[in-house]
């Protein structure tokens, strides 16, 4: 479902990736990992269109969409996530989804107008937010949810691109035990639909979701594997992992 071939990305003397190539296949949740500094950001960037590679592919599905910019990938049917949540705070949980659905159906937009009127638009809106536990948020502006909330928000605007696969950056980040468990449960029921390739610090959540994953230092895919034998590669455990893996 993702392929990506030898990415090469500098920047003057820098090089950011070396010739990196993972693959994710339908039902499967890849993570990568490594250290601050390692490229993980270059990389997401590279996968979702924000920096262009200087050499390699990005293959989805069998489409090559290495060239192709930010939106055409969203189009093609790249779902993506970010380390930073992003959404409309003014706007309601239902507004936020529905603003996405339409993006990608071309809809009328006319949220301020009676729910009737985008019957449709705000079923299918309704449809996602039940599916990531937020059927009882629909009302309730953005800005008002809680941290893990808004996580589930942002997994949900994705969602609503109608995607192949997701890519997602660090979701566990700032969310406490509880709030990490749940959205665990929702990756690993949302990744039979949809294959995820997930860049994340929380191992415990790694281990628990990946069915591969690959190590990032200074740019280079240093092992790569399941995580099983990831955990006892020693060159993984001595640039990322530790002993205590």
């Amino acid at each position: 479902m993702l392929a990506i071939e030898n990415l090469n990305k500098s920047f003057g003397a820098l090089r950011v990736t070396r010739d990196v190539s993972l693959s994710v296949s339908r039902g499967q949740c890849h993570a990568v990992i490594g250290p601050n500094g390692a490229g993980k950001t270059t990389l997401i960037h590279q996968i979702s269109g924000v920096l262009r590679q200087d050499s390699g592919r990005v293959l989805l599905g069998e489409r090559d969409v290495s060239h192709l910019s930010v939106w055409e990938r969203a189009q093609a049917g790249l779902g993506r996530t970010f380390q930073i949540t992003s959404v409309l705070p003014t706007f309601s949980v239902q507004e936020n989804v529905a603003t996405a659905l339409q993006a990608k159906t071309g809809s009328s937009l006319r949220f301020f107008a009676p729910a009737a009127d985008e019957a449709a638009l705000n079923d299918r809106a309704q449809t996602i937010l039940s599916r990531v536990g937020l059927a009882d948020r629909t009302d309730l502006p953005a800005g008002n949810l809680s941290h893990g909330e808004l996580r589930l928000l942002e997994i949900a605007i994705a969602l609503a691109g109608s995607p192949k696969f997701l890519l997602l950056d660090e979701p566990m980040a700032g969310l406490g035990k509880t709030e990490s468990m749940a959205l665990i449960d929702l990756l690993n029921d949302l990744r039979a639909d949809f294959p995820i390739l997930l860049v994340e610090h929380d191992m415990d959540a790694v281990f628990q979701l990946a069915d591969a994953l690959s190590v990032l230092v200074d740019g280079e895919i240093i092992a790569t594997g399941a995580p099983s034998e990831v955990r006892e590669n020693p060159q993984a455990r001595a640039a990322y992992l530790g002993d205590g893996a």
